[in-house]
């Protein structure tokens, strides 16, 4: 079996896809990662072969729409989330879906794939799949949960009529064979979606991933808080260095050098705790910090959390996910899109809190109040129970192959 896989967006979303492509070629199916050449790295370690030709994910694929939508003061946060939705939507099922296939259409034609897997926010490869009659499904993403496929209909359809392709009007064609998620339905982040091939996540994603020494001589008589801010947004600070209109954000999004400058005053407050802060990168001044402040520019994130007390999360879903597999309660710190209904929905559920105040008093206060709460860590405990109880990720493989026939 041929499968293509197409990655844009963060590394988040690369590494969402590797358990699922180590499963399938370790099977003998030949796997082929179409993606853009700053994420071609995640795939590096992996018998899978990687075509870095889709164009980098920029703050410029939206244009100025987002931005200028986040300015207006005549809505409501209501209005402003549903017009934001309604416009993400537009973007990904109209020009950005055909910037995709100039490029997936040959590729597909020289590789002659039988199955497609896809990043949620790749819409592309949806008609893609329907002109070679082949099925498809998003992978794990906050666009596979979030996106509003009514508001992809007309787009898509428009570019239905210039491939000859039948008009569907449908929004769930976008996941007409299903999709793939790591989480059990009675904690399912997904808002429009129907069911997922669900299977057990996976603890050690990276290959290589080893803790430092140096945490395993970390105090064990206090909790351990571990703090981390994601990879997205430091990574769309990166892309817009070289400045000029078509850097602007998108979206309303802190700063996530004054983001991580707060957390590690926030971390300072925990002083019952230890507190390790991974900085993604980002330049933090450590000068002054209390000897139970740790900074590290990235740790193995899973492999961590099966020892942390309280998780203080930006609410990305692969972190969403590494949480529940661990069983460790959150504080959510959003910082912008999908991150927001993540942390909504994790208070939902009872797996932790979403931090409102955000000053370095206000975190604190979370992160301690996470701690005390038995009914929360009672809460992640069955929620570890249940994605144990999913299948492991290699059983993808088998249902991939009937689903390709």
């Amino acid at each position: 079996m041929r499968v293509l896989c197409t990655t844009i967006g963060s590394p988040s979303h690369g590494r969402a896809q590797l358990p699922v492509l180590r499963a399938l070629a370790a099977a003998g199916h030949d796997v082929l990662v179409v993606t853009t050449p700053s994420l071609a790295a995640v795939f590096q370690h992996d018998d899978v072969r990687v075509l870095p030709s889709l164009p980098d994910f920029t703050p410029s694929t939206f244009g100025t729409g987002m931005a200028e939508l986040m300015e207006r003061t005549d809505l409501d946060d209501g209005q402003r989330h549903e017009l934001m939705q309604r416009l993400m939507a537009e973007i990904l099922s109209g020009p950005l879906a055909r910037k995709l296939l100039d490029v997936l259409f040959p590729v597909a034609e020289d590789f002659r794939p039988d199955l497609a897997l896809r990043d949620g926010m790749d819409l592309g490869t949806v008609l893609m799949a329907e002109k070679l009659g082949i099925p498809q499904l998003p992978t794990p993403s906050g666009a596979s949960n979030t996106l509003d496929p009514a508001y992809t209909v007309e787009g898509l359809n428009t570019l239905r009529g210039e491939l000859s392709l039948p008009v569907i009007d449908d929004p769930l064609a976008i996941a007409a064979h299903g999709r793939i998620d790591y989480v059990p339905p009675a904690f399912s982040y997904a808002h429009h979606l129907p069911g997922a091939l669900a299977y057990r996540q996976t603890v050690n994603v990276e290959r290589t991933s080893v803790l430092p020494r140096w945490v395993a001589e970390l105090p064990t008589d206090r909790p351990l808080v571990f703090a981390a801010m994601g990879t997205a947004l430091p990574e769309m600070h990166k892309r817009m260095a070289g400045g000029g209109p078509s850097a602007k954000l998108p979206v309303h999004a802190p700063d996530p050098t004054e983001t991580l400058k707060t957390i590690t005053e926030a971390a300072a407050e925990l002083d019952d705790c230890t507190v390790v802060v991974a900085t993604a990168g980002m330049p933090v001044d450590g000068t002054g910090l209390p000897p139970h402040v740790h900074l590290t520019e990235r740790l193995p994130q899973p492999i961590l959390l099966e020892a942390v007390d309280v998780f203080l999360t930006h609410g990305g879903f692969n972190s969403v996910r590494e949480s529940l597999r661990t069983a460790t309660p959150t504080a959510v710190l959003p910082q912008f899109g999908d991150q927001f209904l993540n942390a909504r929905r994790t208070q939902e559920l009872g797996l932790g809190r979403q931090i409102t105040d955000r000053s370095p008093e206000g975190i604190a206060a979370v992160c301690r109040d996470v701690l005390a709460d038995t009914a929360i860590h009672a809460r992640t405990r069955r929620a570890r129970l249940a994605m144990l109880a999913l299948p492991e990720v290699e059983s993808a493989v088998t249902d991939l192959e009937k689903l390709a026939g």
